[in-house]
């Protein structure tokens, strides 16, 4: 044996060449494809070929109907010197999964039996502590999806939006998984899980995902009405907000027009008193200049009586009034019309 190539391809010297060798009804994952990635436990697979046919080792061949494929690599089963069929030690740890490409199934049921222990063990590609195998990804995707389905919603907004954002990103990854197995039908990951498997696999992912679909559409609707009803409460405050700054408002109008009003009052209390103070200090300035003018006039009088008269020394002889002087007419030669007045004594013409 010269080297290995992948984990079910090597290279061995034969008559003088190198020969490459493609194990029959095996195939493992892959590492040297052109056009596609290392694929999940490839690396180890390889490995464990190499642990089974280390450089140097002496190796038998068998043959079935067709000793090559299309890429001129020899068709063989593998054996070691005690007898060991590699080609079925692979399937055996998990590592390669039956093939059978007919008309070659020579050593197709010892590579299916030796891969049967591999399923009851869930070891290599079936294992589930694996991280890139399937069994481990439908696993871990299903637990986490089944964890964020029934987590409480919570009450708040922020609660809803965690726990819908907990299961829209587990559904992303049950839906990646579950792909995987449609998509991957004909992969050595898939191949490895067997159809019944794969099939019970995606229905148990189907019914996860819509039990997640269904309680996303739950929390999204808890989260809408809670956005809803808060919307609606702050629209409320804002309206309580602004009836109140209307009435802050309104009362502060009142409050400036009953200061101007007081102000107006006071204003025109000062002007009556200022009024009432200016006649009182008028009249009082009258009534000054009245006694001054009363007082000077009083002086002047004092000034121009005359004489007092001699006292009166009554006659020795008692006082005979004179008789009264003869009525005169004080229309002489007046025959017309005459109006008397009261009394008769006096009159005038009429």
């Amino acid at each position: 044996m010269v080297r290995v190539i992948d984990g079910d391809t090597l290279v061995i010297a034969f008559d003088g060449s190198d020969q490459t060798v493609r194990l029959l009804n095996v195939d493992t994952p892959e590492t040297k494809h052109p056009d596609k990635p290392v694929e999940c436990l490839g690396q180890e697979a390889t490995e464990k070929f190499e642990s089974l046919t280390p450089p140097g080792t002496q190796v038998a061949l068998d043959f079935d109907v067709e000793r090559t494929d299309r890429y001129d690599r020899v068709l063989a089963a593998v054996f070691v010197e005690d007898q060991t069929l590699v080609n079925a030690e692979l399937a055996r740890v998990g590592l390669g999964v039956p093939l059978l490409v007919e008309p070659n199934s020579k050593y197709y049921d010892d590579v299916q039996a030796a891969y049967n222990e591999a399923t009851e063990a869930g070891v290599g590609l079936l294992d589930p502590m694996a991280e890139c195998t399937l069994p481990a990804e439908a696993t871990q995707a299903g637990e986490a999806l089944t964890a964020a389905t029934e987590a409480p919603m919570g009450e708040t907004r922020t609660a809803l939006a965690s726990t819908a954002a907990g299961i829209a990103a587990a559904l992303v990854t049950a839906k990646a998984v579950r792909e995987a197995l449609d998509a991957g039908k004909d992969t050595v990951r898939v191949l490895a899980l067997g159809g019944t498997r794969a099939a019970a696999m995606a229905r148990d992912l189907d019914i996860r995902i819509a039990d997640g679909q269904r309680r996303l559409a739950t929390v999204n609707t808890e989260i809408t009405a809670l956005e809803e009803a808060e919307a609606q409460a702050r629209a409320e405050a804002e309206a309580a907000e602004a009836a109140e700054a209307e009435a802050a408002r309104l009362a502060e109008a009142e409050r400036i027009e009953a200061e101007r009003v007081r102000a107006d009052a006071v204003e025109t209390a000062r002007i009556e008193a200022e009024r009432v103070m200016a006649e009182a200090e008028a009249r009082a300035e009258a009534d000054r200049l009245a006694a001054e003018a009363a007082a000077a006039a009083e002086q002047e009088g004092i000034r121009n009586l005359p004489p007092a008269p001699e006292p009166y020394v009554p006659p020795v002889e008692p006082y005979v009034a004179p008789p009264p002087p003869a009525a005169q007419d004080p229309y002489p030669g007046y025959t017309g019309p005459r109006c008397y007045a009261p009394g008769g004594k006096t009159y005038r013409p009429c």
